[in-house]
Order: structure tokens, then C-alpha cells, then sequence
């Protein structure tokens, strides 16, 4: 078997993992749709629901891996049937996808970077302010803090000054301490001190946001391989036909 030849099964075999990766965008992007949630946008009020509807990055997984697996199928069909149409379009576009997904990348990092720092400074005022003022921001809070077994935005500092205890007493949320058969008062929070909810965000951010780099990363090397196979098999046989 010549060069040529093993070059035509090398661009099948890199479309069938095409298709696979593929597969997986799509995975991951219903992923993202399902769990959205958890990524802490309850409890992160209008900034976090304005943020996610904004980038809409699951239905970009969606979208590329449905075109990466009618791509995987261009792919084998110019391979197969040895159709310089075919091997350039199929590497035109997985160019311009693999820009495009270079794109998002740097974006997503800068962006997480950018979420970080804004809400470090946001958290804390905010939850000051609404927190006992506004009855939808306070339910979100109240669940968050319940499920997370977290205090506040930082810790049970935050409260302090607040609105909330200023009009409702000096009384915490009971997730603020350990023992519940007490009230949850300043003391019994000091001697508590649960972690806020903030440090929790971040970790999922971080754990979600390797997730979606080991696929790309993973889908990006496929495609580079792709890539140099297809334009190859072009070039050979634009020279053949000359």
C-alpha cells in the first residue's frame, strides 16, 4: 500500500473520530444546557442570567458538533471517491471551525478571568443592599445557601451592615451556622464560620471550564490532523490531474 493509499485511510479514520467528537460537542453542549443552574447563576442575580444569555455557549457546542459530524461524513465521501471538491471544501470549513473554536477559547478564558474579578467586588454590596429588600433575590439566596451549606458571598461578614439585619434583627440564615438548635446569631456564625458561597462559584466555574478545554483541546488536535491529510490528498491528486 502506497502513501496515497494509507493516506486515504488515515482521512477515515480522522473523520470517524470527527464524528465522535463531534458527538461529544453535542453532548457537552446539552450538558451545559441541563446543568446551567448549577453553574451558580441563581444565585448571582441579573448579571449571571444576562451573561449566559448573551454567550449562549451551549448552543455553540451544539451547533459546531452537529456540523463536525455532517463534516466527518464530507470527510470520508472526498476521501473514498477521491474528489478534490469534496477534500477542499471539507478543509475550508474545518479550517474556519477551528478558528472559530480557537476564538471561543481565548474568549471563555478572558471572560472567566473578567467574572472573577467583577464579582469579587460585586458579591458583597449587593447581597448588602437586596438581601431582605428584594423577595425574589433573598428566595434565590436563602436556596442557594441551603443547598450549598455556604454563608453569604465571602462569609457571615457579609451580613453585617446589611439591610437584612438591620430591619429583620441581628439573626442569621440557619445555613450561617453549625449548631441549628441555637438561633443563629453573630456569635454562633463566628464560631461557625462557614465558607461563602463565592469560593463554591469558583470552583465550579474552574471544574466546568477544564472539562470544556480537555474536549477542545482533544477535538483540535483531531481536527489539525484532519486538516493536513485532506489538504495532502488534494494536492496529490490536483498533481496526478495535471
Amino acid at each position: 500500500m502506497g502513501f496515497f493509499e494509507f493516506a486515504k485511510v488515515l482521512m477515515v479514520v480522522y473523520n470517524l473520530l470527527i464524528l465522535v467528537g463531534g458527538g461529544g460537542l453535542i453532548a457537552v453542549g446539552f450538558w451545559l444546557r441541563l446543568t446551567g443552574d448549577v453553574l451558580g447563576s441563581n444565585a448571582l442575580g441579573v448579571f449571571s442570567i444576562n451573561a449566559i444569555n448573551t454567550i449562549k455557549v451551549d448552543i455553540y457546542f451544539i451547533v459546531v458538533g452537529i456540523i463536525m459530524v455532517l463534516l466527518g461524513f464530507l470527510g470520508c465521501c472526498g476521501a473514498k471517491k477521491e474528489s478534490k471538491c469534496l477534500l477542499i471544501m471539507f478543509f475550508s470549513i474545518i479550517v474556519i471551525i477551528f478558528i472559530s473554536e480557537l476564538t471561543l477559547g481565548m474568549f471563555a478564558l478572558a471572560y472567566s478571568t473578567h467574572i472573577k474579578t467583577f464579582l469579587s467586588s460585586w458579591g458583597k454590596p449587593v447581597l448588602q443592599d437586596q438581601y431582605g429588600r428584594d423577595f425574589h433575590f433573598t428566595s434565590l439566596w436563602n436556596m442557594t445557601m441551603t443547598k450549598l451549606d455556604c454563608c453569604g458571598f465571602n462569609n457571615y461578614t457579609d451580613f453585617i451592615g446589611s439591610y437584612y439585619l438591620k430591619h429583620y434583627g441581628e439573626i442569621y440564615h440557619p445555613s450561617c451556622c453549625e449548631n441549628t438548635t441555637f438561633i443563629c446569631n453573630l456569635e454562633n456564625a463566628q464560631n461557625s464560620m462557614i465558607p461563602g458561597c463565592f469560593a463554591w462559584i469558583l470552583r465550579s466555574l474552574d471544574e466546568r471550564l477544564y472539562i470544556l478545554g480537555a474536549v477542545a483541546a482533544g477535538v483540535g488536535g483531531i481536527e489539525t490532523g484532519a486538516m493536513f491529510v485532506s489538504l495532502y490528498l488534494f494536492c496529490y491528486l490536483d498533481k496526478d490531474a495535471s
